[in-house]
């Protein structure tokens, strides 16, 4: 329509004006006088176009005043061919066309084809040439464009609360047409999203599952209970209501899940705590009543519900008197899981790492009857993640699985997973068709201190090479001198991705690991190796030229020897009392409000004295003892960035490494053999 108007505008201009009713509108554009005169010797006709001009003239046609005529685009170009075109004016968009002749007569083409050679044609013919403008929208339709989505919303809302209201659903309480179709959605909201297997296939069994074996029979005596209950039942055994399997991150709970959905040839329904989380009060409450409600419909079956903490923290700690949504929601898994209906033939199993934060009527009999520990495995068990997850891969004959083992004391489930792949990735970097030992050490590497940076010590000075090198054969030779203390993995000089310099690597002993328990001997021990790398600076470039790289040695021996003072009653003049509780923060157990008294205090200050003293001499006289051992030790350091275990039990057979005796530090608090005793007369 709007099309239409402008014709009809140039239309009535043409008829007042013919030629002027253009200029006001558009830009001309013209040819120069080289062109012109170019274009007129071309327009020359030869004798045979004159011959047939004159056989075939033009037809005439009689046209009324101010009539727009519409020709086809052929007739058009002839026209201009002949020069009967006086003036072209084109659409906005080019795909129309309004002309005048050289007879005044209008001319239009409604539907213009894509012909890159009209402009040329109409210039190099002297035909003036005018595009239009594009039409500015009127503010009237940008107004109306505005209030198009605000009416659409509005009539979106109106439908859903008549439906709403067809439907019977109230659910928001007060009346209206807004809360009745919030009422219809709300039962839509309610319904749980638990992902429904009636015959589940996970692709996972208990043969996937390694490192746990006593969670993995536990499960799948619940397994067995399905399957054959007579055999339990005989017994007058009942079978367990709910299993929560409690444990770090990454040591396979959901996997253990998986395996039991596999396994049990029984309804699963998976689905996980945050689910039944919402801003609507009573909407958790509703998804756990629907849940359910699937479930005893298809009972016999198992219920998952991952990170149940979400839901199921203990109650009273809300700020809102015990009402809030979380809580209604965790009274309503209470009462569905061991209510007044009962709930015959359903086995509830949930995962969570923070079971100490869970509700104590969640975790009693007959609701969750038993609590699985799945713990990070321990060398048998990483040996057996380590063979179900190399599955596939090409690794290499020489490649240990039980050297693994050990390089990775405390790796969980998860971590050896990604051990292989990581390792998978860097031969694949290296564009090798094999996993070896070296890819899988580099990613044990990576996954602990961070990835190895670019160059290496290339870009280091000969003298900070030196430093790191004595640092760390400082750290190495006192951790082998020290009697039962963990075995040394590997010594390297190249710096990572945390920030380390440099790094001695110690595999800890499962025993240790697993069972929590370090002696006293193990702890003074532990001190004396951290202090090893602040005194091989010491003693190769003097106390003038100690660094800050022991900063983070310091703060651990000040941490384990405060804590065996404060925590373990490690110390024979303050006895076993306990200043400090355990994991009690940064709270300073010597400020004013503590339960001892100024003298206890005093006493543990000089306890915690002579142990860092004690443990700085004995160091320093490992070091001492084996000076050539630590010379050569930086020396091939700095030549190869990095020494093995094995090269380094070389290197102390060959030096005689002097070991130390077998006893705990003395009583003597020794502050007169340290260093730093006499401060400077003059600043």
């Amino acid at each position: 329509m709007k099309l239409n108007i402008a014709i009809s505008i140039l239309t009535v201009a043409l008829a007042i004006n013919p030629s002027g009713a253009f200029s006001p509108l558009v830009s001309r554009i013209t040819r120069r006088n080289g062109f012109n005169k170019l274009s007129m010797a071309m327009d020359m006709p030869t004798e045979e176009a004159a011959s047939s001009i004159a056989a075939d003239p033009p037809a005439i046609v009689r046209r009324s005043p101010g009539e727009v005529v519409a020709v086809r685009y052929s007739e058009f170009t002839s026209m201009v061919d002949s020069n009967q075109i006086e003036k072209v004016t084109f659409s906005s968009d080019g795909t129309k066309l309004l002309g005048v002749d050289t007879d005044g007569g209008r001319l239009k083409i409604d539907a213009l084809p894509n012909d890159p050679d009209l402009l040329n044609q109409l210039t190099s013919h002297k035909v003036d040439v005018t595009v239009l403008p594009a039409e500015q929208p009127s503010k009237v339709g940008d107004l109306a464009q505005s209030l198009i989505l605000p009416a659409v919303l509005f009539g979106g809302l109106f439908l859903l609360s008549r439906r709403g209201q067809d439907d019977g659903g109230g659910g928001m309480p007060g009346g209206g047409g807004m809360p009745g179709g919030m009422g219809g959605q709300m039962g839509q909201m309610g319904k749980s999203a638990a992902k429904v297997q009636m015959v589940p296939d996970t692709g996972v069994t208990f043969n996937e599952v390694a490192g746990c074996d006593g969670a993995k029979l536990e499960l799948m005596e619940v397994v067995d209970f399905l399957k054959k209950p007579e055999k339990y039942s005989d017994l007058g055994a009942k079978i367990p209501r709910g299993v929560i399997l409690d444990g770090p991150p990454g040591t396979g709970k959901t996997l253990l899940a998986k395996a039991v959905a596999g396994e049990a040839g029984v309804p699963f329904f998976a689905c996980a705590g945050s689910e039944f989380v919402e801003m609507f009060v009573g909407v958790g409450a509703s998804r756990v009543r629907d849940l359910f409600e699937q479930a005893k419909k298809n009972a016999p079956c198992i219920i998952f519900i991952d990170e149940i903490d979400a839901i199921g923290r203990q109650r009273g700690g809300g700020q809102q008197g015990g009402n809030d949504e979380r809580e209604q929601t965790l009274n309503q898994i209470l009462t569905e899981m061991d209510g007044f209906d009962g709930n015959p033939g359903i086995i509830t199993v949930a995962a969570t790492n923070r079971a100490d934060v869970l509700d104590a009527a969640l975790l009693r009999p007959g609701r969750f009857d038993r609590r699985v520990t799945v713990d990070l495995p321990d060398f048998k068990g990483r040996t057996e993640v380590l063979k179900v997850h190399a599955r596939g891969k090409p690794i290499e004959p020489d490649v240990d699985l039980e050297a693994v083992a050990r390089r990775t004391p405390g790796f969980s489930g998860a971590s050896l997973q990604n051990l292989l792949n990581e390792a998978a990735i860097f031969a694949a970097r290296k564009k090798k068709s094999t996993i070896g030992w070296e890819e899988i050490d580099s990613a044990a590497d990576r996954i602990m201190v961070g990835l190895e940076k670019k160059g290496g010590t290339s870009e280091q000075s000969l003298q900070r090479k030196e430093l790191v090198a004595f640092h760390e054969a400082g750290h190495a030779i006192v951790g082998a001198a020290m009697p039962d203390y963990d075995q040394i993995q590997k010594i390297t000089i190249i710096p990572r991705s945390n920030g380390a310099g440099g790094l001695t690597f110690f595999a800890p002993s499962d025993i240790r690991l697993e069972s929590g328990l370090y002696s006293r001997q193990y702890l003074e021990s532990q001190l004396a190796v951290a202090l090893g790398g602040r005194l091989a600076e010491e003693l190769i470039f003097g106390e003038d030229g100690v660094t800050t790289g022991a900063s983070n040695d310091i703060e651990q021996v000040a941490n384990i020897a405060k804590r065996m003072v404060t925590e373990w009653g490690m110390s024979s003049k303050l006895g076993p009392i306990a200043l400090q509780e355990a994991n009690a923060g940064p709270k300073n157990p010597y400020q004013p409000g503590t339960d001892w008294g100024g003298e206890i205090c005093t006493l543990a200050d000089a306890e915690i004295e002579r142990l860092v003293n004690n443990s700085y001499l004995t160091a320093k006289k490992v070091l001492t003892d084996n000076r050539l051992l630590l010379n050569d030790l930086s020396k091939v350091l700095c030549e190869r960035e990095q020494v093995t275990l094995e090269e380094f039990q070389m290197m102390q057979v060959e030096y005689g490494l002097k070991m130390v005796d077998f006893d705990v530090i003395g009583e003597e608090r020794n502050r007169e053999d340290l260093p730093f005793q006499t401060l400077p007369t003059e600043v």
